[in-house]
């Protein structure tokens, strides 16, 4: 075997740009002959390159916003599902609460908590769902029932 440094990089590189299965082999077979640890790492980052298909090469959504321009945010007017936001009521720590008119199945106002932009992490989701829950088992007049 050389005792020149061998380039991992350059021959995963290589062996991409072989336009057959048959082309990758015979030259892996060539330069991996006598390192079979370099030709099992090679094969590995190969197999792994496949795995990941084209992730990252684009966003998978338009996030609707570049560092020019604001993101969007929901405010008095902006529909969400059978929401239209009337005003905002209120804000706390993650999230922020608005006076809503529910139109379907039936018309009436509502009071709709939203999570702030970026606070979904788990703990946050989970805090969200144990208030809900705590509401939906609450009747009193003063506190806001849950749907």
């Amino acid at each position: 075997m050389d005792s020149k440094p061998i380039d991992i990089e350059a021959i995963f590189n290589a062996v991409r740009k072989k336009r057959t299965a048959a082309e990758r082999v015979a030259y892996l077979d060539g330069v991996c002959r006598d390192d079979p640890e370099l030709r099992a790492r090679v094969e590995a980052l190969l197999a792994a390159h496949e795995e990941a298909g084209s992730f990252l090469e684009s966003p998978p959504v338009d996030i609707g916003g570049t560092l020019d321009t604001p993101p969007l945010t929901e405010g008095p007017g902006t529909r969400i599902g059978r929401y239209k936001l009337l005003q905002l009521i209120g804000e706390g720590g993650f999230g922020v609460v608005y006076m809503a008119e529910q139109e379907e199945p039936i018309r009436r106002r509502v009071a709709l908590k939203i999570i702030k932009l970026g606070m979904d992490t788990k703990q946050v989701i989970a805090r969200f769902e144990a208030e809900r829950q705590a509401l939906a088992m609450m009747d009193h007049p003063n506190i806001a029932r849950v749907f």
